[in-house]
């Protein structure tokens, strides 16, 4: 691999980033006071808590100094968080379904360009909502269709252009970037929790109303700063070139050959320039022979199998439970009794910097071991620390040593996660479908990916209201069947290139299965 290679995936990978940020922004608003009291989740009298959570006017409290708001939950508190947090994932459900149409006329490069402009606007959308959760659920949408939209197209262009050997790693540089994104959330937002919700100055100023507005700058710069990275990826990716197999689609094959030069670093006369081109024409006439491709077309006795396969991987991506904690972690570690300051600051930012590190290892073993590999293993150490994290929550009011068991299996559950279901869904639907139908393939994956995510988001409030920590055990279910499924329906694609998936996928060559 070129540094010019490396530069393309990286950049293109940047559209994770965005996806990242969006998700870790929002379990840190959800609990920010201001955001609580502006959109009805909780209404506050007046009253105060200690460092320790507990209200001052307790007989039970010996610390009497205010630290905290003490805030109420309404009763449509649930309702209105899933519904707020959902509706991002909707949008990205109707992106991924733009992204076939969008990345097949304009290209995958300017279809990510135009994204990135769009996420911005969703994000300034947010930050500059009236107190109506409907207005700030239409800017999250509209974030969706960015995110949706480039979540098909960055794996896509970046598979396009990787070289076989190391596709796999470059793709998964998206996952990578989509952890790094929750991070910098995560820090961020910490950060302007820490100085807003902690000994705030409004502590001691007599309550009027309880439902009556506090200052709402801590939401709102945290929801426009997402306009930073949008703009920033839209500018990067104009000095990115196109998808060479989409321009010999398209009959530009003097640009494409020209583009597969300068990422081989070579002359358009290299042997290995020349063959790539061949295998990309051969690929291209084998499409245009059979006619342009239809969303039926995925459901022929051909595809079908594929179709199939990345509908499913994703579903039980989704359905392992990663976003339950990603959303909602703040509440999951005060549920398991850890202190407002650890469940809001400290565990979420050591958890996300577990998920970043962990990419690693992932992006490392997806060439070494496979993608099925990775698939069967991560699966088993997904199920074994769900039931484990919920086993040690049920002994959490023994003591403190079982609180942190709990949170360090949530932590292993993460790093099993970002290691293996976190990047090789993503790289396994970018390369088992052929080039007529790759990015129609793509979106069916990514449309699974974000439609049972928007299940999970909705549901999850409520979910953990009613169940709790049981609600582990549920996941740690469908891990199980998430095994079974990589096991007897998962083929490995490890080290071939793009034209060769296609021919083991159609049986006319050998794989392994």
């Amino acid at each position: 691999m070129n540094s010019f290679q490396f530069l393309v995936a990286v950049t293109a990978s940047c559209g994770g980033l965005l996806f990242g940020y969006e998700v870790g922004v929002m379990n840190v608003v959800l609990v920010m006071d201001a955001f609580r009291i502006f959109f009805n989740l909780c209404t506050w009298d007046g009253s105060k808590l200690n460092a320790d959570g507990i209200n001052i006017e307790d007989k039970s409290s010996k610390d009497k100094v205010p630290f905290y708001r003490n805030l109420k939950p309404t009763d449509s508190k649930s309702f209105i968080e899933g519904f707020i947090t959902s509706s991002f994932v909707l949008g990205a459900l109707c992106g991924a379904l733009l992204a076939s149409y969008l990345g097949e006329k304009y290209g995958r490069q300017k279809t990510i360009m135009i994204g990135a402009c769009i996420f911005a606007i969703g994000g300034i959308l947010q930050g500059s909502s009236i107190r109506n959760y409907i207005m700030i659920a239409v800017g999250r949408l509209i974030t969706g269709l960015s995110v949706g939209c480039n979540s098909v197209l960055c794996p896509t262009y970046i598979s396009e252009v990787a070289p076989a050997k190391i596709r796999g790693t470059l793709a998964s540089c998206y996952q990578l970037m989509i952890t790094l994104g929750i991070v910098i959330a995560a820090i961020i937002n910490a950060i302007v929790w820490y100085f807003t919700n902690i000994k705030p100055d409004d502590l001691n100023t007599p309550r009027t109303k309880i439902d009556a507005e506090i200052s709402n700058f801590e939401w709102r710069f945290a929801l426009c700063l997402q306009a930073i990275p949008g703009i920033a990826l839209a500018i990067l990716m104009s000095f990115l070139p196109k998808s060479p197999r989409w321009l010999c689609s398209k009959g530009r094959d003097e640009e494409a050959v020209q583009i597969l030069a300068k990422l081989n670093a070579t002359s358009v006369e290299d042997e290995l320039v020349q063959s790539e081109l061949k295998a990309i024409q051969e690929d291209v006439a084998a499409t245009v022979a059979a006619g342009s491709s239809s969303v039926a077309e995925l459901f022929s006795s051909v595809i079908r199998r594929r179709t199939f396969v990345v509908f499913f991987i994703q579903l039980f991506q989704q359905w392992t439970g990663v976003n339950v904690i990603m959303y909602y972690q703040s509440q999951i570690y005060n549920e398991m009794g850890f202190t407002k300051f650890l469940s809001t600051i400290v565990l979420p930012v050591v958890n996300n910097l577990v998920n970043f590190i962990s990419t690693f290892p992932g992006m490392w073993g997806i060439e070494k071991f496979g993608r099925k590999t990775l698939l069967i293993v991560g699966a088993i150490m997904m199920m074994i620390f769900h039931i484990l994290t919920w086993a040690f929550s049920t002994q959490t009011s023994k003591g403190e040593f079982w609180k942190y068991l709990s949170v360090i299996s949530v932590f292993l559950y993460v790093f099993a996660f970002a290691s293996t279901w976190g990047p090789t869904p993503w790289v396994y639907q970018s390369e088992i479908f052929p080039l007529r139908v790759r990015v129609k393939g793509s979106a069916v994956g990514t449309m699974s990916n974000f439609f049972n995510n928007w299940i999970i988001a909705f549901v999850g409030p409520a979910l953990m209201k009613m169940w709790g920590t049981r609600s582990f055990l549920l996941f740690a279910t469908c891990c199980l069947l998430a095994f079974l499924f990589a096991s007897f329906f998962c083929v490995e694609s490890k080290g071939l290139n793009l034209e060769e998936v296609d021919a083991m996928m159609s049986g006319k060559a050998a794989g392994k299965a």
